[in-house]
């Protein structure tokens, strides 16, 4: 299946896909909003007001996998909204790793890092960048949103 077509639901449980953002950039992260990388939101939000007028967008997946999400999408909007004033879509709390791992999930972990891993999802704040036409480039959660690569990466992406 096209990843473009991968089913996923929105905070209010409506029924999703990528397809809208076929032709533009899009940074998929698993977030948590009780994590040591959760400062990460703030270069998220920057990114997102830097580029989304260009055709870009942040789409944030709560997950509970690492046991460091809060436990309803209620509280998980109050505080991106309240903490870092997120305005990227923040979806419905997934499953990253396991039996029961989100569709789009399984699909975004077969794209190896730089390092090679693919597979499962190491940790919170995994990203990866869906380009025009569905190509993926993976970043392992310590890699900062903001990192000159990532950033390199989205700018060759967009139009000028």
């Amino acid at each position: 299946m096209d990843i473009y077509d991968i089913p996923f639901q929105r905070m209010d449980g409506t029924t999703t896909t990528l397809a809208d953002h076929r032709d533009d950039v899009v940074l998929v992260v698993n977030v948590a909003s009780r994590c040591g990388l959760t400062p990460q939101y703030e270069a998220l939000e920057t990114l997102q007001k830097t580029y989304a007028d260009r055709g870009f967008t942040v789409i944030g997946f709560p997950s509970n996998q690492f046991l460091q999400e809060l436990g309803s999408n209620e509280a998980i909007a109050e505080f991106c909204s309240t903490t870092y004033g997120v305005t990227f879509p923040v979806m419905d709390r997934v499953r990253v790793n396991g039996r029961r791992a989100a569709p789009l999930y399984e699909a975004l972990k077969q794209t190896p890092d730089a390092g090679g891993h693919d597979g499962r999802i190491r940790w919170n704040f995994e990203k990866f960048l869906v380009l025009p036409g569905g190509d993926v480039r993976r970043y392992d959660p310590k890699t900062v949103p903001d990192d000159p690569q990532i950033v390199e990466t989205i700018e060759g992406a967009l139009p000028r």
